[in-house]
């Protein structure tokens, strides 16, 4: 058997042969990418525009002339934060636990961040900051946004929730328009599989970057982080991953998360996925892979074999494995689907996890008027609005933040320390 395993050694040739291809001057995908990074000015000058994009106050300076009224609402979340509004860590454990607070021992090794997708709009986050003050609940420590980024560099909330995560500590990831959904010259989508129910099978391929759009997403997210300081992307196809992989070790600081639309949902494709994030670290062993949200169908067993292939490759502090603990009402799942008890027995064995809330409390949101649905993610702000959809948008938002606060409460409960918004819940 001893010998059977060593056939599984890649050998230096097979090495030479990648190596040979990456670096050969002719090769006209890695030449295509050097155009992109060109445009934008060279290694170098695109992570500088990227810090200085990022800073705070010229993340305000630019709002004020977008949007003023969001000024305000930042500076309102600066006061409440620099006047300890939002609840302690240490107080929220006594909240929970009442006299049994002394009695339990919490290992921050083992810490779950409290994750929230997503927050579309940037007057829902203020509306749960808000009740996250008056009912001393908790802020997620990771939010995901799904909006359209042209719609919000419009009306002024990409610069404003870019300034917002820097206020209150949470990191934050954005979603980039160019993929298989966006709209081609006929209006459909460009991916050709994605028609609706007539072409369901062709579903089982992803969203997809069908052809250039690759490119155009390196393209596009460069816009961005030169732009906005956008850092982390959501990150849904094997070639955009790989893209990312390049592009961090040529010296671009990117970082991106993968969707649970890429369908890892086992070990080995886990094990595919963290295998070329190793191939592709830097020297110093960091990878731009910082997320990795697993299929909504992998069990336990899967997530501890997922940490275990990532713990190998020395990335068990770079990679933080994401997992749905609630997913929204419609259109992704079969329903009823919660994950918690599951979440609290893993999260004892598995570092660096993270319970992502994607819907509300099974018990409320399947009640509601309008229940969660992941579709709404791809709709227009003013179609929304148009509709009379808005409210129900706000409603199922803040139905996130009641959901964070029960897995928090749930965990807390079973000793079991938790990451939220850490310059707010010090």
């Amino acid at each position: 058997m001893n010998d059977l395993r060593k056939k599984l050694k890649i050998t230096n040739k097979a090495i030479e042969a990648v190596n040979k291809f990456l670096t050969d001057e002719n090769n006209v995908l890695i030449n295509d990418l050097f155009e992109i990074i060109d445009k934008y000015g060279g290694i170098d000058e695109i992570n500088k525009k990227a810090r200085e994009a990022r800073n705070l106050d010229n993340l305000l300076d630019k709002l004020r002339k977008k949007k003023p009224e969001y000024v305000q609402d930042i500076e309102w979340l600066i006061e409440q934060r620099d006047n300890n509004a939002f609840i302690s860590i240490i107080d929220y454990r006594k909240k929970i636990l009442g006299d049994k607070f002394s009695e339990i021992k919490f290992d921050k090794d083992y810490a779950v961040t409290l994750e929230l997708s997503a927050c579309q709009y940037f007057p829902f986050f203020i509306d749960i900051a808000k009740a996250a003050i008056n009912d001393q609940n908790l802020m997620p420590g990771r939010i995901i946004r799904v909006r359209k980024m042209k719609e919000q560099e419009e009306d002024g909330d990409l610069l404003a929730m870019a300034a917002a995560m820097q206020v209150i500590g949470s990191t934050y990831v954005e979603t980039l328009d160019t993929k298989g959904t966006a709209p081609g010259p006929d209006g459909m989508p460009v991916n050709i599989h994605l028609g609706g129910p007539e072409t369901i099978t062709g579903y089982f391929g992803g969203i997809g970057q069908p052809n250039d759009f690759a490119l155009k997403w390196i393209d596009e997210f460069l816009y961005y982080y030169t732009n906005y300081g956008v850092k982390q992307l959501l990150n849904l196809n094997p070639g955009t991953v790989l893209l990312g992989y390049i592009i961090h070790k040529l010296g671009i600081d990117n970082e991106f998360k993968i969707s649970v639309y890429m369908g890892n949902d086992n070990p080995y494709s886990c094990l595919w996925t963290l295998m070329t994030a190793k191939l592709f670290a830097r020297e110093d062993g960091t990878s731009p892979l910082i997320g990795f949200n697993l299929a909504n169908s992998v069990n336990n067993e899967t997530i501890e074999l997922s940490a275990y292939i990532r713990n190998a490759f020395g990335f068990e502090d770079v990679v933080r494995l994401e997992h749905h603990v609630i997913e929204t009402q419609k259109s992704i799942v079969r329903q009823p689907y919660d994950r918690r008890d599951e979440l609290v027995e893993v999260v004892k064995k598995v570092k660096n996890i993270s319970a992502k809330h994607e819907g509300g409390d099974v018990e409320i949101d399947e009640n509601r008027e309008h229940p969660s649905d992941i579709l709404d993610y791809f709709r227009d702000k003013q179609e929304i609005i148009d509709s009379g959809h808005w409210e129900f948008m706000r409603r199922n938002h803040l139905d996130r933040y009641i959901a964070i606060n029960t897995t928090a409460k749930l965990l807390i409960e079973n000793g079991i320390d938790i990451i939220a918004a850490q310059n707010l819940h010090k």
